[in-house]
């Protein structure tokens, strides 16, 4: 990557404080506070976006994410609480009145101009001088990798181009803080995972507080320094990638997180009893004697030959293998309607020189420190509207 005058691209420095703060924010659609929830899309949400952080918004469809970027973008405004950037409460202000941007899926490149005048539109309306235009569109460009088509129409480009350029306007009015809604979802597989690693470079390189809306998992354990998962409305985690993926806090982070093996089952005297299944030893977990739990494996944490002397024992016969090139899944049942997975890499070092074929019985293995045992919380009644 081209190496940019930082001066030419990166917002002014602030105050020692936070990027954004949301603090205890709510949107509700038209139902009152005092009932129980119901309506609300996002609920007592309190998070601290530190400056130049690339922060993810993670969670499936209606979990609130959208909303949430709307309200710090000022497109939508919060029923309750209050919106701070570089700490100035901006709580009711129009977008045009807040030092974001926001680049969108569906990309809102000007067909009608070239590429190097998209990306100096915003500049003009600033009324900037014609050769500082010049210097910042230029920088801006070989930052993305599309200089040699600064003279091009967007109809011409590829969707992956044409994302590079609502990109590049986003960023040359050096917004404090960039909003990126599901940016790479049109995107066909291959070139979506090209431009994880390209975005993270280009928010490496400019220093901006990056806030990225996704439902992919991978994409936001692949870019962000940390991540809030959402569910119904709430932050269930935030943390760094390793956080919510390694150390789960709840049974929906733990399901929603990549693959993990959830088995239902009551704790008692350092050990639980899977429903329908045998009684596993977990350690005192300083967990009350009969609450019910979930016991979380990781597939890819659990071993099927080669044991360590510590680990943690259960038969199993295994009731289908999927071959995936590089890796092998093997779905193991524990007991009748109890099923497991567990993976393992095809390489020359592999833990099992020969795939296991359906009905063999194998014993699973996993090293105590990778089972979390997570309390089961109650339902939640609350009517929730998608966002």
């Amino acid at each position: 990557m081209t190496a940019i005058d930082a001066a030419t691209l990166s917002p002014s420095a602030a105050a020692d404080c936070p990027a954004v703060r949301l603090d205890r924010v709510s949107k509700s659609f038209g139902a009152p506070r005092s009932a129980a929830g119901n309506g609300f899309a996002v609920r007592d949400v309190s998070l601290d976006i530190a400056a130049g952080e690339f922060f993810s918004l993670l969670g499936p469809s209606g979990c609130g994410k959208t909303t949430s970027l709307r309200m710090i973008g000022g497109f939508a405004d919060p029923t309750e609480g209050s919106i701070l950037l570089d700490g100035r409460d901006v709580t009711g202000l129009p977008p045009n009145q807040r030092n974001v941007n926001t680049v969108f899926q569906s990309y809102a490149v000007f067909d009608h101009l070239t590429v190097a005048d998209n990306v100096a539109f915003g500049l003009k309306r600033q009324g900037v001088a014609r050769g500082e235009i010049r210097k910042r569109v230029g920088a801006m460009l070989d930052l993305v990798q599309m200089g040699a088509m600064a003279d091009r129409r967007p109809r011409t480009l590829s969707g992956g181009q044409r994302q590079r350029v609502a990109l590049a306007r986003a960023l040359v009015c050096r917004p404090r803080v960039l909003l990126l809604d599901e940016p790479l979802g049109a995107l066909d597989l291959k070139l979506r995972r090209a431009m994880q690693v390209e975005l993270k470079q280009i928010q490496r390189e400019v220093g901006i507080t990056f806030i990225f809306v996704t439902h992919d998992q991978d994409e936001a354990l692949t870019m962000s320094d940390r991540v809030a998962v959402m569910n119904g409305g709430v932050v269930e985690q935030c943390g760094t990638p390793e956080d919510v993926y390694e150390r789960p806090a709840s049974t929906f982070v733990a399901s929603f997180m990549g693959t993990s093996n959830l088995m239902d089952g009551v704790y008692r005297d350092g050990s639980v009893a899977i429903t329908g299944g045998p009684t596993i030893a977990v350690g005192d977990r300083g967990l009350r004697a009969g609450c019910a739990v979930s016991v979380s494996v990781r597939p890819e944490k659990i071993w099927l030959s080669e044991h360590e002397p510590q680990m943690v024992r259960i038969p199993g016969t295994v009731a289908e293998t999927v071959y995936s090139g590089p890796t092998t899944t093997y779905l193991i049942e524990i007991a009748p309607g109890v099923t497991v997975s567990a993976l393992e890499q095809n390489t020359d070092r592999s833990r099992n020189e020969e795939r296991w074929v359906n009905g063999a019985r194998v014993e699973l293995g996993w090293r105590p420190e990778h089972c979390l045992v997570l309390e089961s919380a109650p339902a939640d009644q609350s009517s929730l509207v998608a966002a």
